[in-house]
């Protein structure tokens, strides 16, 4: 068992952003930037290779939608990377399918290096990642 699928079993807390029955969006604690997310399915599934397409489906469609609520949380937001790490060899260290959607700033000071190689939770509290969290999460709740 990971610590996804512990996550997505409420057994472990997070900073939640989006949810519906196969889908999962929390805040990752590393916060390469501020707002960066991991987005899960509910499903187990190892990588990208043991999707099948209803589940391909059901997950990959909800990225453009959550990458809109963060760049929407955010007036200082001017991208976004959407990276998934597939496989050991890839740099996958939880091997639990996820994709990660990080927030680019015009003065971010980032290159190529990200997730997971950057770790700034040493300067997030757990207001912080909440106010983040809550930010993003308001974005869905305007339809």
């Amino acid at each position: 068992m990971t610590i996804f699928d512990k996550i997505v079993a409420g057994d472990i807390p997070s900073y939640k952003v989006y949810e519906d029955a196969d889908v999962l969006a929390f805040l990752d604690i590393s916060q390469v930037t501020p707002g960066h997310t991991l987005v899960v399915p509910k499903k187990h599934v190892a990588d990208i290779f043991d999707y099948d397409d209803v589940l391909a489906q059901k997950v990959l469609l909800k990225l453009p939608m959550i990458a809109r609520a963060i760049k929407a949380s955010n007036d200082q937001i001017t991208g976004i990377n959407i990276q998934s790490n597939n496989g050991l060899s890839a740099g996958q260290t939880v091997l639990y399918s996820h994709w990660h959607l990080i927030p680019r700033y015009d003065d971010d000071g980032l290159t190529s290096k990200l997730a997971p190689t950057i770790d700034h939770s040493a300067d997030f509290s757990a207001d912080k990642y909440q106010a983040i969290a809550h930010a993003i999460s308001a974005q869905f709740r305007k339809d």
